[in-house]
């Protein structure tokens, strides 16, 4: 008799052309990751040939219940490293049957800005660290902290090693082998400063694919502590007191700011992001004014300052940009949670459009 994971493990291809599609959006709450799946009659690699979709707005704070329908618009594909062979990742935007976004429907302003000639000329990329919390399921407490109790004081954890420092290693590493899989450009893995806190980076990537990535990235993420069972928090802050919070660092340049002379355009990059940071604040992370106190590696949520290697500034310029005068700056504000198709297409609208 089959077990089951024989049975999970089961390699379609050999048997039928069909392939399972997971159709992935985002729920009302802007974090909530939803999913549903669906047989297609053979591989596909364009999004566009794609079927649209539909889902219950009323059971996700979408819609209400007596006009409930939200017909979802395939937008980018992953491979799917669950079921593996031709089965596919399809993140999705939402949309009325009339074809109106929906208010909780970000990408497609995003896509808008990414798509206006002046910032199609600039090539715009975006390196995303995504940091985060690994929690034990039954409690919310961090991975491998004491029961209603503290581990040590920060120092040893960040890119450590070892059972006493090392907490979850195991997703770590499923899910950035997962994410290769999928055709997610994830660039790197580190242990962060806080016990139980990890962060993954995506990037190099161009315009709108980098919140096509980065969501897809969480997706994956999600299943995975669902298998590992353990708790993904994205809260920018999950442990009150002398803890580091969790960010979501957005390195970004542009073409001009990758050739000769772009110190200054990112000089003046960076003083249009001065000029709109209560705008920028307010769309980077609930919650972010709990980490963004002026301690632990942030600026004041009120105060913006930038320099070279400071990691205590609202936006950090590399060493290695300064001494070659061109490069890329680190925009250390986002939290964990904030909105990738937000917070990218913000940057670029407010250092190339405006």
């Amino acid at each position: 008799m089959a077990l089951l994971n024989d049975l999970i493990n089961l390699n379609l291809t050999d048997s039928t052309k069909k392939i399972i599609a997971e159709y992935i959006w985002i729920g009302g709450s802007g974090m909530d990751l939803r999913s549903k799946a669906r047989t297609l009659p053979e591989p596909v690699s364009d999004p566009k040939k794609l079927p649209k979709w539909n889902y219950d707005g009323s059971s996700t704070g979408q819609a209400p219940g007596e006009d409930s329908e939200v017909i979802l618009y395939p937008q980018a594909i992953f491979k799917d490293p669950f079921r593996g062979g031709n089965n596919i990742l399809v993140i999705c935007d939402a949309y009325t049957p009339a074809g109106e976004p929906i208010p909780t429907n970000k990408r497609h302003a995003a896509a808008k800005i990414f798509s206006h000639p002046e910032v199609e000329k600039e090539i715009p990329w975006y390196g995303i660290e995504q940091e985060y919390t690994l929690l034990q399921k039954n409690i919310n407490w961090p991975l491998g902290w004491p029961q209603g109790g503290f581990p040590g004081p920060q120092g040893p954890y960040y890119c450590g090693i070892g059972a006493d420092k090392a907490f979850g290693r195991d997703v770590v590493d499923a899910h950035y082998k997962a994410c290769l899989y999928a055709g997610i450009n994830i660039s790197g893995i580190n242990g962060e400063v806080m016990p139980g806190q990890w962060e993954f980076q995506v990037g190099p990537s161009v315009g709108i694919s980098a919140g096509d990535e980065l969501w897809a990235a969480r997706y994956i993420l999600e299943r995975i502590t669902e298998i590992a069972g353990v708790v993904v928090s994205f809260d920018p802050k999950p442990i009150p007191g002398d803890w580091n919070g969790a960010g979501a660092h957005t390195n970004y340049s542009t073409k001009s700011m990758r050739e000769e002379g772009g110190y200054e355009i990112i000089k003046k990059a960076i003083e249009k992001l001065g000029l709109r940071h209560k705008e920028h604040i307010a769309a980077y992370g609930e919650g972010n004014e709990r980490r963004l106190t002026g301690r632990h590696e942030t600026a004041n949520i009120n105060t913006f300052k930038w320099g070279v290697a400071n990691r205590g500034a609202s936006v950090r310029v590399g060493r290695d940009t300064e001494k070659e005068g061109k490069g890329y700056f680190e925009d250390r504000r986002p939290a964990s949670n904030m909105d990738p198709y937000v917070v990218t297409s913000m940057i670029a609208e407010t250092t190339i459009l405006l």
